[in-house]
């Protein structure tokens, strides 16, 4: 059975109350007990609440790794409001990196993310690099991509199956480094099966589905 990365991107969502009633309907949903250790599920929530929730999984030994949702190209000094990887890899095993909503609201280029990517690895957090098509740029130490159209993202209405394995397809062949794809973009419950049942495909990038606890694992569980 091969392995699937199961990974929810909260975005800009949640406060510390939130997060911990999310966790505690995880902790109740046993998931654990239904999962087989080829499934790892990585939560991206927001800085603000992966300090809260690394203690909280730590303590009640959940099967959750967390992830950050981006990272400064920077290391530690004098640049207010980044994050630096040092700062992620404390709480975090994983970081987003070059999802479309960063590359359009915040002007991400290229060359950034290719810094990024390097600060990450350098503290060894695992990027999970976005891409948009097959024709995105993929720095080379890159392992993990997720491949999210723009016009699937938040709106409800996710690639085929089909399609998403042929960009799969492509991307591992003109970047041989990477041994996984995610597929990311409306996925639920109702649809994830048919993505991760294509050969190319290692799992999901999930947001709207992961902030709700009982969709979330059912999603799991469906996968």
């Amino acid at each position: 059975m091969k392995k699937l990365f199961l990974v929810a991107n909260w975005k800009s969502n949640k406060i510390s109350l939130e997060a911990r009633e999310w966790l505690e309907e995880y902790q109740r949903s046993k998931i654990k007990d239904q999962r087989s250790k080829e499934k790892e599920v990585i939560v991206c929530p927001p800085f603000t609440l992966l300090s809260m929730m690394k203690s909280f999984i730590d303590d009640k030994n959940l099967p959750i790794k967390l992830g950050g949702q981006n990272v400064s190209p920077f290391d530690a000094g004098a640049y207010t409001g980044e994050v630096h990887a040092k700062q992620v890899k404390e709480f975090a095993d994983y970081v987003i990196i070059g999802h479309s909503e960063r590359r359009n609201n915040f002007g991400e280029t290229d060359d950034i993310l290719i810094k990024k990517v390097k600060k990450a690895m350098e503290v060894g957090l695992m990027p999970i690099f976005c891409i948009q098509n097959e024709t995105t740029p993929v720095p080379e130490q890159v392992t993990l991509v997720a491949y999210e159209p723009p016009t699937a993202i938040g709106t409800g209405n996710p690639d085929t199956p089909e399609n998403a394995e042929r960009v799969a397809k492509i991307v591992k062949e003109k970047n041989p480094q990477i041994v996984y794809i995610l597929y990311g973009g409306s996925v639920t419950q109702d649809n994830i099966r048919g993505f991760v049942e294509m050969e190319n495909i290692n799992g999901v990038l999930v947001g709207g589905a992961s902030l709700d606890p009982l969709k979330f694992t059912a999603l799991i569980k469906n996968a």
